[in-house]
């Protein structure tokens, strides 16, 4: 099982090879009400994955939507992604939706991806170099995406596995939205979550804006043998608990896109 993420060292001794994309998952805003601390700066040479607008089916009512591979592959190439490229990628929050640009690639077919763990206030804190975020355009890559379906869910998949519980539904919100103590943060929204689902609150796996080490995720998160989904409000804080279960656990894995903005909005069955 090859190490999903890289630190800050890493990065700053492959920086000048030539076939590395670092790309700045780009969320300007988010439900944890999170800040970024260092508006204007990116690391040396980031490209920006704008994960709410060009990597998103804007068409879609839900937000974040995975979008189709024929507009992944056309907004990648335009970052200049190859198919031989080996990606890092990061965010201003630290740990927070760089993971969903991670999993992105691997829903796409592209491997050869990773997170920066702690992000961009951890690159500071070492004491490496940055710049000012300017406009950039890049000589266009051979990128293409190969969509894995299996690695996204849809209501009807997560509405059958409440019935055959093949599959562990870890559901990354917080405790007070999961057990309907507060209501949604979005408006319109049914307070509870999927019936059979474990609280699994993505605050837990962090310390310090990086992943705990991989003992106490362990004991966090008590896998088994079954296979794993996972869901949060709108499929951006899932994959940061997909990515801490990748770090310790080869079962597959899937995200339900939909998340919460979907079930919480529609008729099916929750629980609270």
């Amino acid at each position: 099982m090859a190490n999903p993420i890289v630190s800050a060292a890493w990065l700053q001794e492959h920086l000048n090879d030539s076939n590395l994309i670092i790309l700045e998952a780009r969320l300007e805003q988010n439900q944890s009400n999170l800040e970024n601390q260092n508006p204007n700066l990116q690391i040396k040479g980031a490209r920006i994955f704008d994960i709410k607008n060009n990597f998103s089916d804007t068409s879609n009512p839900l937000p974040n939507t995975f979008p189709s591979a024929a507009q992944f592959t056309a907004e990648s190439q335009k970052l200049g992604i190859s198919k031989n490229s080996t990606i890092v990628v990061y965010d201003t929050l630290g740990i927070y939706s760089s993971p969903r640009a991670w999993w992105m690639f691997k829903a796409m077919g592209h491997s050869n991806v990773f997170v920066l763990d702690g992000g961009l206030p951890e690159w500071i804190k070492e004491g490496f170099s940055t710049e000012k975020q300017q406009p950039a355009t890049f000589l266009k890559g051979d990128f293409e995406a190969k969509y894995q379906p299996e690695l996204i869910k849809n209501k009807e998949q997560i509405l059958e596995n409440i019935s055959t519980k093949e599959a562990v539904l870890m559901d990354a919100r917080s405790a007070d939205r999961f057990y309907a103590a507060n209501e949604e943060p979005r408006a319109g929204l049914r307070s509870g979550h999927i019936p059979g689902s474990i609280n699994v609150p993505y605050t837990e796996l962090q310390q310090d804006g990086k992943f705990k080490p991989a003992e106490e995720l362990k004991e966090i998160l008590k896998l088994n043998d079954q296979p794993l989904l996972f869901t949060c409000g709108s499929g951006i804080t899932a994959c940061i608990v997909l990515l801490a279960s990748e770090l310790i656990s080869d079962n597959p894995k899937a995200v339900y896109d939909g998340s919460w903005t979907e079930w919480g909005s529609s008729d099916l069955p929750i629980e609270k």
